[in-house]
């Protein structure tokens, strides 16, 4: 170390000082301890540089390993994810026709309900108008001695029928 310091000083303080130049004493600039020194870093620096170099590339490949599995992940859940919807698709087309199916029954019904409530309301009203159209005719056309007559009769009727 003591010979490194006094290189520089002497590059300061020697004759040399006026301006810029180079050493050339060799055993003041110490080459050979420069070299031994620098061979020894380049030779040991090398396994460590090497051991960095071949870590990352382990890293690396461990990365792209994950990152196909992930990606391989991914292409299934997209194809899984793309048949689970396709699924539910045909599942709600399914639902939905048996929905429409159910109401137009449903509606089917009601109408034939609604068409058999008017027929009958419509045999009700035939019906009462003819019986108030009979009963009109009958009070028109009878009156007391003849309604009294009409009901002996019937009366003998029945009683032969007893018999």
């Amino acid at each position: 170390m003591q010979n490194v310091t006094d290189s520089f000083v002497s590059l300061a303080q020697g004759p040399s000082a006026v301006g810029f130049g180079f050493n050339t004493d060799i055993l003041a600039t110490n080459p050979i301890n420069l070299s031994v020194v620098l061979g020894v870093v380049i030779y040991f620096g090398k396994g460590v540089c090497a051991s960095c170099v071949f870590q990352k590339i382990e890293q690396l490949e461990k990365a792209r390993a994950r990152l196909r599995k992930v990606e391989t992940e991914a292409n299934d859940y997209r194809v899984n994810g793309y048949s689970e919807i396709e699924r539910e698709k045909q599942n709600l087309i399914k639902a939905t026709s048996e929905n429409l199916e159910r109401l137009e029954n449903y509606k089917n019904e009601t109408l034939l309900f609604e068409q058999q409530r008017a027929i009958n309301q419509v045999r009700q009203r035939v019906f009462q108008q003819a019986l108030q159209g009979a009963l009109g005719t009958l009070n028109s056309c009878l009156n007391n001695e003849l309604h009294f007559r009409t009901i002996s009769a019937n009366i003998g009727i029945l009683g032969v029928m007893e018999e």
